[in-house]
C-alpha cells in the first residue's frame, strides 16, 4: 500500500506532528480544515465565509492528493458555537448538496478564537 504525506505549508504541520492530509492506499484523510486563507495569511470574522475558505483548501489538497470535492465519503464539521452551524447551511449545499456524504457535528472549542469551524473529511482516490 502507498502512503504520501501532503502538506499545506502551515508551520504548524511540523511543529505539532501531522499532515494536511494523508493518502494511505485508496482513502484520502483531509485533517480538520480551518477557514484560513493562506493567499492573504487572513481569516473571515463571518462563519459562512470561514466555511467556504475551508472547503477551498480541502478541494486543494484533495487535489493534491489525485483526488475531488465528489470523492467525499465523511465529513466531520466542528463549531465553537452550534449557533453558527445553520448560516453554514448554503456553503455546506454548495460544496456537498449532490455527493451527500456521512455527516457529523460537534460543539468544541477550537485553538484560536477567530476560528469559527473547522472540517474533515475523509475521500477516496
Amino acid at each position: 500500500m502507498s502512503r504520501k504525506l501532503i502538506s499545506s505549508g502551515s508551520e504548524f504541520e511540523s511543529k505539532i506532528g501531522y499532515s494536511r492530509a494523508v493518502v494511505d492506499g485508496d482513502h484520502v484523510f483531509v485533517s480538520g480544515t480551518t477557514g484560513f486563507n493562506y493567499a492573504t495569511n487572513s481569516i473571515s470574522d463571518d462563519v459562512a465565509e470561514q466555511a467556504e475558505q475551508c472547503f477551498v483548501n480541502i478541494e486543494q489538497a484533495l487535489q493534491e492528493a489525485g483526488s475531488g470535492i465528489d470523492k467525499i465519503a465523511r465529513v466531520t464539521y466542528i463549531l465553537p458555537n452550534r449557533d453558527d452551524f445553520k448560516p453554514c447551511w448554503p456553503v455546506f449545499q454548495k460544496w456537498l448538496g449532490e455527493i451527500r456524504p456521512a455527516a457529523t457535528v460537534f460543539e468544541a472549542r477550537l485553538l484560536d478564537d477567530a476560528m469559527k469551524i473547522e472540517i474533515q473529511v475523509t475521500a477516496r482516490v
